[in-house]
């Protein structure tokens, strides 16, 4: 660095530099770039340097650049006051007594000349100027001036006054800046220039009080008060009895005051540390020889009593306490659970006022006698917001007599019965009491048959409120509100996402709980526990926080601590926790949480509100500045992080009605209204059911609405649909009903007929069958009660005697399955001996096939006319729905390609991403790390219901159009009972894997049009269970169309024997997709052998040697299988060599290369390569 430039600027070129390096993958240890860049220092840092070099702490890159840019202003600012100044002087301070009498005492106006400063004394050097005349060659206490002073003094007779010198200069000026205030270990009294930093004064009569300056002259003490400095740590350090003197340099602080205060100061070389009663207080640095306190703010407060003392932040106390009441707080003090604090003149906080404000409340009624005889019980509902864990209701319980509570979080409201069990369960058996009385409102939730068998079966009683009277249960009515207003507090103070609200509403239960309650001086805590809470380790929510990193995480170089933010407290454990915000190196994965005890918190700092401001600062600057070269570059680098504004972290969704009073009051009322009235249409249409009295001895089963929007393939809405659903769980066996089989089809099905379609060029259409399960006759005798909304008047006690089958019903899908059956032979159609719901006809050259999965059905036709023909014959029998060229079948786009068909879940995968927040991620190319051995959790168990949802969701995508994820999802779903860090990293890995492909779809481009089959095998994979992993994949028309990868269910002693188990299951699956094609009147009669492929030479021989010994003797079952198939034709096997074999990625993970070279083999393409050719003409 050079002197003609500010060093800031140099500092900021060289930042860029690093930042410009780390895009290159040039990382270098940011102890060595924090080194290098205190080297770099100009040559008037010199000594400034070699203090850095020295310091015994290790400093980040960034402390080390905040200490640089402290220095420097402070350097910039010596130099201007060096600019005005010729010469400082220096004196002691000291309090005289005053005399006795009126007669002048020349004695008592000498000062003392050996009590020098200490501020003087360490700055004073041999070859520096003296602080008296600021000539060179000796120091200040044998400058010939000084003594010629102190004779003037000496022989100076005052009055009666009381004389006090001070550190002050020579030239008279006032204090430059009201935050700096020297600590001086000389001065007796407190000392302040500024009168604006008084919250009390007190003036004092002209000439009682002096000070003496250095240049012979005496200055007077006009006033005397109180100054409150906030310190950067956040306490307040009170000083009273401060002397106003206007024309002192310097703001002094008594070092002697403080200790008899209980201050206690540590004096190091560059700083002092200030601590009361083992406690961190604040903190100051050393500036030109003079010690600086740090203190970032001079505040307006009352206090009382002695000349200092700390007071802890009530800001701090106020966030730590969950933006609590300042009665409440005012009661912990008095009760000696928190710290001393200054309450008198609070004022209302804007966050607080924002969240709390709300209208008057009702008395409570009677209370409980004791714990567990009365509980108070209500749900709340956060409207659409969700949790990230998919929660959008929050319910409570409330002991009435000690007020003490638990929250949980639920899904929907119908978890409301298992969280009454959860909570039952747990109380009862910490207390060894019973729960007497449960008192709710009169919400769905609590009067719903099970919860009130639930309780009946317990001796619970069940108490509701009077109807439109919830002030009768106003305890959990107001608990609800009180823990909703802390929670709005708690993220409008914090900034942090509206998603967050599950961890903030539990934060607050904790706090409350350790609150005392207004009636009494012991807290909830105290009254349910027996003893009193330790308060001391609660945190301000939401605040940044400094975890370490677990030992299995660190690294010899670099950080040793990731950025969070406090998010709560570990249920059940001393620990805490915390939101991933930032990771350096990417060792721990940001937006995830984590738990652990080790972190430091900085309580004043909120991450997630410098986000946003980093934002909107970031946005003005790019709209008025032109950024040049190095910014551009910096900006592409910030943009690979995760957003965490409110934006990416809120999942609003608008979810479909459970009930039927939810449709019609929702604002979709009009679009249910019409969905119930085409049902009942449909009903009364097909005479599903006829109104009779109940005969005696029978029963009724309800019925329910369902309701569910229908999308498009773009995500948009399709129509609404109801759907009247018989209570079929209250049927009973060989009375209601006698079998319940039916028939579906697999998706392996729909894969090979699409597989055909693109060979044959034919013709997809797709039709829906409108209330498909009417359509079957019952056999059985079955009572229903009416439903809602089309009870016939008059008729209100009479119930429906079902003449047909309806949605519900046990029996319901397969009287459907055997109407269809029944109508489709009937009329020349055959059934698919291999998938029971695939129809085919044959005739006049012309062929038809028909897939139906439950009410959907796919017709492929060789033209467009006998497609027409089909569909014309069912519209004749069924009331159907006639959806023109298929577009989606289960959630699976079909698009017409120029080479094919295509099926893509790319909205699926979208919706999931977005869901579980990994939209914004960072794309890998490979979707399971091979260096990540996993193994099973023998811990506690990490978000195993979040880890659970998203397996299920890449399970759903994994088996209908993405193989290539098939082994890294089977791998994980090995271990969804109790994840880990290590399972949650890899699950992540998937994700961040389909972000980078979420275009690919299986391409069928008609060709090859034979079926080929590949097969492999991992020998232990699993060290748990000593087990292997198989795979195989079949290829129909350039994609695949089966494949699956599963751990082997033995445990095998070779390679070979883990191959042979693999050929034995894919040789089964080759068999049936053989007589599947087989029975399909397009394919090739008779049927062709598979061909099987595998990379095992000694596997292939085996299959087809009759030679069998005994040491191979537990796959003796399938060595006849798979000898048979040979023999007889439906396979033959060939050798391929592993980097051909499309299988090997359903068995072991892979590197980039062979990932993108197995998919591409198994069909899978993005969509900017296969390009819609739109609809096709016939």
């Amino acid at each position: 660095m050079t002197e003609d430039r500010d060093v800031s600027s140099q500092i900021h070129d060289y930042h860029l530099l690093i930042n410009d390096l780390a895009i290159e993958d040039i990382k270098l240890p940011e102890p060595f770039v924090a080194g290098y860049l205190v080297e770099t220092l100009p040559e008037s840092w010199k000594d400034y340097k070699n203090n850095m070099k020295h310091k015994r702490k290790q400093m980040s890159l960034e402390d080390v650049i905040i200490h640089i840019r402290i220095e420097e202003q402070n350097r910039n600012r010596d130099n201007i006051e060096k600019a005005k100044e010729l010469s400082s002087k220096a004196n002691v301070v000291e309090e005289k007594p005053k005399p006795k009498n009126n007669r002048s005492r020349k004695q008592n106006s000498r000062t003392k000349p050996n009590a020098s400063n200490k501020v003087q004394n360490s700055t004073i050097k041999k070859r520096g100027n003296c602080f008296v005349c600021g000539k060179s060659g000796h120091h200040a206490a044998q400058c010939r001036h000084r003594k010629r002073t102190e004779n003037t003094n000496s022989k100076e007779n005052l009055a009666e006054t009381e004389v006090i010198t001070a550190v002050i200069s020579s030239e008279v000026s006032m204090v430059t800046n009201m935050m700096d205030w020297v600590v001086d270990s000389g001065a007796t009294r407190h000392i302040c220039g500024n009168g604006s930093a008084f919250t009390s004064y007190t003036t004092v009569k002209e000439g009682e009080e002096q000070v003496f300056m250095g240049d012979s002259r005496s200055t007077p003490v006009i006033g005397k008060g109180k100054v409150l400095l906030k310190l950067t740590s956040g306490k307040v350090l009170a000083l009273c009895d401060v002397l106003h003197v206007p024309d002192i340099r310097w703001n002094l602080v008594s070092v002697s005051l403080l200790g008899k205060a209980g201050v206690r100061i540590l004096f190091d070389s560059d700083k002092i540390v200030l601590t009361k009663n083992d406690a961190f207080v604040g903190k100051g640095y050393c500036n030109q020889g003079l010690f600086l306190l740090n203190v970032s703010d001079i505040i307006n407060n009352n206090a009382s009593s002695s000349s200092a003392y700390i007071v802890d932040s009530c800001d701090i106390w106020h966030g730590r306490l969950g933006h609590v009441n300042f009665s409440y707080m005012k009661r912990m003090v008095e009760l000696s659970l928190i710290p001393k604090l200054s309450l008198e003149n609070h004022e209302k906080y804007e966050s607080c006022v924002e969240s709390k404000t709300t209208k008057k409340s009702c008395k409570s009624v009677e209370r409980g006698s004791n714990l567990l005889s009365l509980i108070h019980s209500d749900l709340g509902d956060l409207k659409n917001t969700m949790t990230r864990g998919g929660k959008r209701f929050y319910i409570t319980f409330i002991d009435d007599y000690s007020r003490y509570t638990r929250v949980y979080l639920l899904r929907n409201k119908d978890e409301a019965k298992d969280a009454f069990i959860k909570y039952k369960i747990e109380v009862e058996n910490q207390l060894s009491k019973k729960i007497k009385r449960l008192r709710t409102d009169r919400g769905g939730e609590y009067e719903s048959n099970p919860f009130n068998s639930f309780c009946e079966d317990h001796g619970i009683i069940h108490e509701t409120t009077p109807p439109y009277s919830p002030e009768s249960n106003g305890v959990a009515e107001r608990k609800n509100r009180t823990l909703k207003d802390m929670m709005n507090a708690m993220l409008v103070s914090s900034g942090a996402p509206l998603n967050l609200w599950g961890e903030a509403i539990l934060s607050a239960c904790h706090i409350q709980n350790r609150i005392p309650y207004k009636k009494t001086s012991k807290t909830l805590y105290e009254l349910w526990k027996g003893y009193a809470p330790n308060i001391a380790y609660l945190k301000v929510w939401g605040c940044l926080a400094k975890v370490l990193l677990p030992e299995s995480k660190k690294r010899k170089l670099g950080p040793k601590t990731f950025d969070a933010m406090f998010i709560g407290y570990a249920k059940n454990s001393v620990a805490y926790r915390f939101l991933v915000t930032k990771s350096e190196n990417n060792l721990v994965d940001v937006n995830t949480i984590v738990e652990t005890k080790n972190a430091d918190f900085f309580e004043n700092i909120f991450p997630m509100k410098l986000n946003g401001e980093q934002e909107v600062q970031k946005t003005r600057r790019d709209k008025s500045i032109e950024p040049s070269e190095f910014e551009t570059r910096r900006s592409k680098r910030d943009r690979k992080e995760t957003n965490l504004g409110d934006g990416f972290y809120t999942f609003l969704i608008d979810e479909d009605p459970r009930s039927y009073k939810e449709a019609i009051t929702s604002p979709d009322a009009p679009f249910w209204k019409e969905a119930i009235n085409s049902e009942i249409e449909s009903i009364m249409y097909n005479h599903t059911w006829e109104l009779v009295d109940l005969p005696p001895g029978a029963k009724t089963i309800g019925c329910k609405w369902i309701f569910k929007r229908k999308l498009k393939q773009d995500g948009s809405i399709e129509k609404y649909k109801a759907r009247l659903v018989a209570k079929g769980f209250k049927q009973r066996k060989d009375v209601d009903y006698f079998d319940t089989f039916a028939p579906m089809t697999r998706i392996a099905s729909i894969r090979v007929l699409i597989a055909l379609a693109s060979i044959h060029n034919l013709v997809v259409h797709q039709m829906d069958v409108k209330t498909a399960f009417l359509n079957g006759d019952l056999e059985e005798e079955i009572y229903m009660d009416q439903p809602e909304s089309c009870v016939v008047p008059g008729k209100e006690k009479k119930v429906c005697k079902l003449v047909k089958s309806l949605y519900g019903l046990k029996q319901a899908p397969k009287q459907w399955h055997n109407k269809f059956d029944h109508v489709l032979v009937t009329n020349g159609y055959s059934i698919n001996d291999a998938d029971k719901c695939i129809y085919s006809k044959y005739e006049d050259n012309t062929c038809v096939v028909i897939c139906l999965y439950v009410d959907d059905m796919l017709i492929f036709g060789t033209n467009l006319e006998v497609v027409c023909e089909t569909k014309k014959f069912l519209g004749s029998k069924f009331d159907m729905k006639d959806l023109g060229e298929a577009e989606v079948i289960l959630g699976i786009k079909i698009i017409r390609t120029p080479n094919g068909l295509k099926l893509s879940q790319e909205h699926y995968v979208e919706k999931i991403l977005r869901k579980f927040e990994h939209f914004d991620c960072k794309p890998v190319s490979t979707p399971y790390d091979p260096s990540l051995q996993l193994k099973k959790n023998r811990e506690l168990s990490v978000a195993q219901i979040e880890y659970a949802q998203i397996l299920g969701s890449l399970m759903y995508l994994m088996n209908y159009t993405r193989p290539d994820i098939a082994y890294a999802v089977g791998r994980l779903s090995r271990y969804t009972q109790s994840p880990n860090q290590d399972h949650w990293t890899a699950i992540r890995r998937v994700l961040k894997y389909l972000r980078g492909t979420i275009n690919y779809g299986l391409c069928f481009s008609g060709f090859p049009s034979v079926l080929e089959g590949f097969s492999d095998a991992n020998w232990i994979s699993d060290s748990d269970e000593m087990k292997s992993t198989s795979g195989y994949v079949f290829i129909l028309g350039g994609s695949a169309v089966s494949w699956r990868s599963a751990k082997q269910t033995c445990i095998t002693r070779s390679t070979m024997e883990a191959e042979f188990i693999a050929l034995e299951k894919a040789s089964s699956e080759a068999e049936w997709l053989r007589n599947l094609l087989a029975d399909i009147p397009l394919w090739t009669r008779p049927a062709p052998s598979v061909s099987m492929r595998c990379d095992s030479q000694a596997a292939i021989a085996k299959a087809k040697s009759k030679i069998f010994n005994g040491k191979n003797r537990h796959i003796r079952l399938r060595h006849n299988i798979v000898r048979q198939l040979l023999e007889t034709g439906v396979i033959s096997l060939e050798f391929v060599r592993s980097e051909l074999n499309l299988a090997d990625p359903l068995t072991k993970p892979l590197n980039k290369k062979l990932v993108e070279e197995t998919s591409r083999g198994m069909g899978l393409m993005p969509t900017t390569e296969v390009k819609s050719c739109g609809n096709p003409t016939y």
